[in-house]
């Protein structure tokens, strides 16, 4: 591991602009296909520089890859897979292998019936808290690969004037344990090791329009959610079913209300635990589960909840909704709102509250991000934790910082907004992303040594991006970032994290170059700022 990841210890939302090396590097020929395919092999060489302390460490790079999309009258795809392998020119510090890659897929079997898939493999924080600040060289501290997949159908039909929709899902993620741990400070408490989940949702629906039975459109729906974690085997699982009446009372405004049971259940069961009274850990520092003991409810809510709202469509191009109710026992706020103003040019936010798990959120986020993207990472960390910018109005993106702010098993109330927006004129694409995620964990407070009820945390983001083709065969490319981290635990601190990156690409037929920069810089609470500095030099050979 080099000490590239000290940057990745504080932050790991961190989305450079390696766009223009990936779009250089495809063929002329293969760019006007609809199904394009493009293996590339890549070596690279990078200089890190610790700021603070005037410390320099260099190390090679080796990577193989493939970018793949398709679009076609049936199927709409794109896939940027990458594999890196890190060798450091410093004996104590030690080499590292990075996958990283984001996948999307819809296929379009009968009008009425779609399958989608996705799936994404990339390095996250594992802990909010970030690691302890001193360790900069080779610091690997609060780093976890993740991988992440799901797959399902979804039905939308008619039958005479009921529209009738159906979905399913199934996901599967895993988490390797952070290397060297999360360098949290001696006498904070620890926080839990995610490892693996299966989560699957399934929703039914009917409903009928304004004016097709009666004047106003109403909607059932049902839906049913669970998920399983390998992590002292905690498990959610909740029912839903609602009724919702919507009412225009203008061509361009409608108020809406709804009303609804759920049941939302969260449990584990119990540690080991080793004579002196402290959980017992296995060799990756996870609990290891008694399987006798009985299994305890972590969060439960069970009841009626409602809520009510407004719906603004002034044209197609146009919608917006807002909702204001009552679930899990308090105040919930909701909405969405998408603007394209050009077949370029779109914007999308949304208002969220939802009682969810890690495995749950990230399937929900990729499964909203478009199948047409910018093939954008980190060209000195690769992956894709922040925002994922579309290449159409229609379909703008979507951010994932409020997944990745730290991975948890336990379940958590997650509440928040993000906005996104894209943009191309002529021969320069931009991109902006902004956002603000809170998340009450729910767990177990009498396993000792750990505390994670009623836990807090919350983290801002925003990040700006933009690309410009110089010409045929260049491009250059730039993004911006800014966070911050609270992780709500008495004695830790916030951490702010900021950083600024560009590169150039050249092609030459086949062969392709590259030249990055990048300035990077944490700071966390009491401790003075961190900086740091990267440049790199690459050559990449697309078949």
């Amino acid at each position: 591991m080099t000490c590239l990841s000290t940057r990745l210890t504080v932050r790991a939302l961190a989305f450079a602009g390696a766009s223009a090396f990936a779009l250089s590097a495809t063929p002329a020929a293969a760019q006007g296909r609809r199904v394009t395919v493009v293996p590339y092999v890549e070596v690279g060489q990078s200089i890190f520089a610790d700021l603070n302390r005037g410390d320099v460490l260099t190390y090679s790079t080796v990577a193989v890859g493939a970018d793949v999309s398709a679009n076609t009258n049936r199927v709409s795809a794109q896939l940027s897979y990458r594999y890196e392998r890190q060798i450091s020119w410093r004996d104590n510090v030690g080499d590292q292998d990075i996958n990283s890659g984001i996948a999307q897929v819809a296929f379009k079997a009968t009008p009425a019936l779609t399958l989608a898939a996705g799936g994404i493999a990339t390095r996250s924080r594992a802990d909010i808290r970030g690691a302890a600040p001193g360790n900069v060289l080779g610091n690997v501290d609060n780093i976890s690969q993740v991988y992440a997949i799901y797959a399902g159908p979804t039905l939308a039909t008619h039958a005479g004037p009921v529209a009738i929709g159906a979905s399913y899902q199934l996901g599967y993620t895993k988490v390797d344990t952070p290397n060297g741990g999360t360098g949290v400070a001696p006498g904070q408490p620890r926080l839990d090791y995610y490892d693996d989940s299966i989560s699957q949702t399934a929703t039914v629906s009917a409903g009928v329009a304004p004016g097709a039975i009666a004047p106003v459109g109403l909607t059932a729906s049902a839906g049913y959610d669970r998920d399983d974690a390998g992590q002292l085997k905690q498990r959610y699982e909740g029912y839903h079913a609602r009724g919702d009446v919507l009412l225009p009372v203008s061509p361009y405004v409608a108020v809406t209300a709804g009303v609804g049971y759920e049941r939302i259940e969260t449990s584990e069961k119990s540690p080991v635990l080793t004579a002196a009274g402290a959980p017992a850990l296995d060799a990756n520092g996870r609990y290891i589960t008694n399987d006798a003991s009985p299994r305890q409810i972590t969060y439960r809510t069970d009841g009626v909840y409602y809520d009510a709202g407004v719906v603004w469509r002034p044209n197609p191009r146009v919608n917006a909704e807002a909702h204001v109710g009552k679930r899990y026992g308090s105040v919930s706020y909701t909405g969405a709102l998408s603007y394209q103003a050009s077949k370029s040019v779109g914007v999308a936010a949304r208002v969220y509250d939802e009682v969810t798990t890690f495995g749950q959120q990230l399937r929900t986020g990729l499964s909203n991000l478009p199948t047409s993207f910018i093939a954008a990472r980190d060209s000195y960390t690769q992956q894709y934790n922040g925002c994922v910018f579309g290449t159409t109005g229609a379909a703008p993106g979507g951010c994932l910082n409020d997944v990745f702010q730290s991975i948890s098993t336990a379940s958590y109330r997650a509440r928040g907004v993000d906005a996104i927006l894209t943009a191309s004129r002529g021969r320069s694409t931009f991109g902006a992303g902004a956002g603000y995620a809170n998340r009450r964990l729910y767990g177990d407070n009498t396993t000792p040594g750990v505390t994670l009820y009623t836990i807090e945390d919350q983290s801002y983001y925003g990040q700006l991006f933009a690309s410009r083709t110089l010409t045929p065969v260049s491009q250059i490319d730039g993004n911006l970032f800014v966070d911050y981290y609270d992780p709500g635990i008495l004695g830790s601190g916030g951490v702010w994290s900021y950083g600024a990156s560009a590169n150039y690409g050249h092609a030459f037929g086949r062969l392709s170059t590259n030249a990055g920069l990048g300035v990077y810089s944490f700071k966390a609470a009491e401790v003075d700022a961190v900086w740091s500095a990267q440049a790199q030099l690459a050559a990449r050979y697309s078949f």
